[in-house]
């Protein structure tokens, strides 16, 4: 084991020696020679490689071929297979070395640095995953519009019975409180309050999260100008997603246009403001996953093949995937899940007769009640069955055992995303359902990214060492 280290070792510090040994290598060991006469052939030709290349350092060139044969020797038995091994040994140590060198990562200063960052990204992705589903639970509580007012510092909360109805006087004077909730306690006011505070001190911990970590990565020197250009963005995202959520708030305060409607935060805004979530936490994850995963699962050029197909499929399934995550957001800003409770019908027929009902056109699409969660069917159908189809075709395909399981994971979550969101349908839009589904969404997109990062093309230098590996002759 020492002498063949010493063997790799000095292979490593010469490039063209390396080249030149595997060449020899794999010429001298074709799968059609016999055990004994790849041993002779191997000795032959090593000895004239390493006469030849080492003529002005004959002693290393020497050093180098004893401490070959000493593992040949070793390797006793049948030959055939341990050259096979051996050679595959270090054409592997020679790909990573040439892939460490040639990559350029997002994180400097080596693997510590690289696990910290990570993790603190993958963090964040975290937090943002759970204050999607808080701000979910904040809607479907109608505690959204509880705090009139907004601060770009926050505030504290009322901290006594005094401060208390001070609060609860200014909700009543607020749409909501006069049309939906006249009568309501103070005890049930201090509910729908909290709920709406945690979500927005939820938020404004996140950019301690964010901010905090990254400034002390930046003094360390971890951050590269790429990385740093991309968080830089992502955090400024996320302080503008803060004011997006009181410009989404204050068009639930405003009087609705008919004394007959209900008031509610604009579905347009309220859409806005769950994309511009879904783009911040999508962003999170894939540059988490780039600084701890550099380069896709590979082992064979023959599963970089298979990934390419893959590719070819995920990325629409991806964007289906998104386009059904945000007419959710429409649904949810219409109240259009009341519309129709039963499935697969609405109501008692396919298509309902109020689905074109409102002028012009795009309003009517984005607007209507019964439009929206027709939208919303179909969007979720297609996407279950665009997935299924996928999970199919890539049985065949000859790839990255890491790859086919998150297709398998992918194919789990569809199907269990579509039994909630029908259950949620089917049970009147309880809050426990509602939000598991919205949370089911979130997961589901989780899965399509890591899918779409995993089978993204490699480096340039990892398809080159790829492409020194032996041939399988299966």
């Amino acid at each position: 084991m020492f002498r063949s280290g010493r063997l790799i070792s000095h292979l490593r510090k010469n490039k063209t020696l390396t080249e030149s040994f595997f060449s020899h290598l794999n010429r001298s060991s074709s799968p059609s020679s016999s055990s004994s006469s790849i041993s002779r052939a191997s000795n032959e030709s090593l000895s004239r490689f390493f006469a030849s290349k080492s003529s002005t350092n004959s002693f290393a060139g020497w050093n180098a071929f004893r401490t070959f044969r000493s593992v040949q020797k070793g390797l006793s038995g049948p030959s055939s297979r341990n050259m096979s091994t051996t050679t595959a040994s270090l054409l592997a140590s020679k790909k990573a070395d040439a892939t460490n060198a040639g990559l350029k990562l997002l994180v400097t200063e080596g693997p510590y640095a690289q696990k910290v960052v990570g993790i603190w990204l993958f963090g964040c992705a975290a937090w943002v995953f759970s204050m999607v589903v808080l701000g979910g639970v904040t809607r479907l509580t109608r505690s959204g519009l509880s705090m009139t007012d907004w601060k770009f510092t926050g505030s504290l909360p009322p901290l006594s019975e005094e401060q208390w109805h001070l609060e609860f006087e200014k909700y009543q004077q607020s749409p909501e409180y006069k049309r939906v909730n006249k009568g309501m306690s103070i005890e049930d006011f201090k509910f729908i309050y909290w709920m709406e505070y945690a979500h927005r001190m939820w938020g404004r911990g996140l950019g301690l999260v964010f901010a905090l970590p990254y400034s002390y990565f930046l003094w360390k020197g971890y951050i590269t100008r790429q990385l740093g250009l991309r968080l830089s963005a992502l955090f400024a995202l996320g302080a503008g997603q803060g004011l997006i959520g009181w410009w989404m708030v204050k068009s639930g305060l405003e009087e609705p246009e008919s004394e007959y409607v209900q008031p509610r935060v604009s579905p347009y805004r309220l859409a806005t403001h769950l994309t511009s979530a879904f783009v911040i936490y999508g962003g999170l994850l894939w540059t988490g996953l780039s600084v701890v995963m550099p380069e896709p699962p590979t082992g064979s050029m023959d599963w970089v093949r298979g990934a390419a197909k893959v590719r070819n499929l995920a990325l629409p399934v991806s964007i289906l995937v998104g386009l059904t995550a945000v007419s959710g957001a429409f649904v949810a800003g219409n109240d259009a899940g009341h519309a129709y409770n039963t499935f697969p019908k609405m109501g008692d027929t396919w298509i309902p007769d109020d689905v074109f009902s409102m002028e012009p056109l795009i309003r009517n699409f984005f607007e209507n009640t019964s439009t929206v969660q027709l939208d919303h069917r179909i969007l979720a159908t297609a996407t279950l069955l665009s997935i299924s189809g996928m999970w199919l075709a890539t049985r065949k395909f000859d790839i990255h055992p890491a790859v086919k399981s998150i297709i398998g994971s992918t194919m789990g979550m569809a199907a269990l995303q579509v039994t909630l969101g029908i259950s949620t349908l089917l049970s009147y839009v309880p809050v426990s359902l509602a939000s598991a589904h919205q949370a089911g969404a979130l997961t589901l997109m989780t899965l399509t990214i890591l899918l779409t990062h995993s089978v993204r093309k490699p480096s340039p230098t990892l398809l080159r060492s790829l492409s020194l590996l032996p041939k399988s002759t299966s």
